[in-house]
């Protein structure tokens, strides 16, 4: 099974997100006081790290895309919402594009309590998978990681 998990987190000083991996899990903490401001370029600088350094993958329409395909790498960005009114966090996804709109409002623990059920539903969907060691997991892939 794959597992994105968002924790709101006490993290060192200057250190707005941070992320870590094991199979079928990715855990981005972001630090519980950030606002918005702060923390959205802190995670589209995290979610870059990220995908240069994991092996994970969206299917679309076929094709496999990751964040060193040729025509379309696979990028992950958090921008603030215009809408009025806005919820905490919503997720718009294209090929090779994935893109969550925050709320400028929003605490991190609402972020976070938002976002995580959405990301579990956006998964769900089956066009993702993370080749860890060889080994490709999907949701469908027996065990998880604990979060």
């Amino acid at each position: 099974m794959l597992r994105v998990v968002y924790k709101a987190d006490d993290l060192p000083p200057g250190v707005v997100s941070d992320w870590r991996e094991e199979r079928g899990l990715v855990e981005i903490r972001v630090a519980q006081e950030a606002k918005p401001r702060d923390f959205i370029p802190s995670l589209n600088g995290t979610l870059r790290d990220f995908l240069a350094n994991a092996e994970w993958f969206q299917l679309w329409e076929g094709e496999f895309l990751s964040a060193d395909h040729p025509q379309s790498p696979l990028r992950v960005t958090f921008k603030p919402s215009r809408l009025v009114p806005t919820p905490p966090v919503y997720i718009r996804e294209d090929k090779g594009d994935v893109i969550l709109y925050v709320s400028p409002t929003a605490s991190v623990e609402e972020f976070v309590q938002t976002l995580n059920p959405s990301i579990e539903e956006f998964l769900d969907g089956g066009q993702w998978f993370q080749l860890w060691r060889g080994e490709i997991v999907t949701m469908d892939s027996p065990g998880s990681a604990a979060a």
